[in-house]
């Protein structure tokens, strides 16, 4: 299987394009999913396997957050589980294209596990407030429902504008190398879901937690708006030019 040393190598060179992607996932997640995939690599480990191991370690952190009181520990363990998840989610892919044993029941596997962390996460955040915290009022219960919404409208329209892009690009058509932009992707941090678990740290302090997640909320409701006009813009684009 070769040193760890030459598996992190070939990991570098089997990178998906940075185009679109924040600071973040660049030059943390990304990263530390290499690290996971070689290790992986070396144990025989398939990309499905770590894809299973990612689902294990964000749902235990996400089941925590709804079954637990919150506290500085339960914090700091929420937010070590949902990043190691999130990284061994980078890591997979890694580890598909590093081996050539992708295929679309990975694909598929990646992205029910995606949409079901999305979900679960803020259905989490409803309950462990209607158990544990003393909210201003029962409004705020609204809150992880409306973040829910952005979260999960967000990923289906995105999906949907990758696969209808590819449905409409004329066979042949070959994509503009554009320069990555790194104003781009410090301006897409906020959206970043490496970002939003960085919120769990102040599970501990729910009035701090409470204002962190309306404030995450807030942006990422602003981004669905920046996002859904940008995708349908360029498939009128695409429409345009058939």
């Amino acid at each position: 299987m070769g040193n760890t040393g030459t598996v992190l190598r070939e990991l570098r060179g089997a990178q998906k394009t940075a185009k679109g992607v924040s600071l973040y996932s660049r030059y943390v997640n990304r990263p530390a999913g290499r690290v996971f995939a070689a290790g992986a690599h070396r144990i025989g480990m398939t990309p499905n396997q770590v894809t299973s191991t990612s689902a294990a370690f964000t749902f235990a952190a996400i089941a925590s957050v709804a079954l637990v009181r919150p506290s500085t520990g339960l914090a700091v363990a929420v937010y070590a589980g949902l990043v190691i998840g999130f990284a061994l989610d980078s890591a997979d892919g890694q580890l598909a294209r590093l081996t050539g044993r992708g295929g679309p029941d990975g694909e598929w596997l990646d992205h029910v596990v995606d949409c079901a962390k999305m979900i679960l996460v803020h259905t989490a955040v409803l309950i462990s407030f209607h158990r544990f915290s003393a909210l201003p009022g029962e409004g705020w219960l609204l809150l992880p429902l409306g973040f829910l919404f952005t979260a999960v409208l967000t990923f289906c329209a995105g999906l949907l504008r990758e696969q209808l892009g590819r449905a409409a690009a004329r066979p042949g058509a070959e994509s503009g190398a554009a320069p990555v932009s790194r104003l781009r992707a410090l301006a897409l941090l906020p959206a970043d879901y490496g970002v939003f678990c960085l919120v769990f740290l102040l599970l501990g302090d729910p009035t701090a937690f409470r204002i962190g997640y309306a404030a995450l909320a807030a942006v990422h409701a602003l981004f669905l708006v920046a996002f859904l006009t940008k995708w349908f813009r360029e498939l009128r684009v695409l429409r345009a030019a058939e």
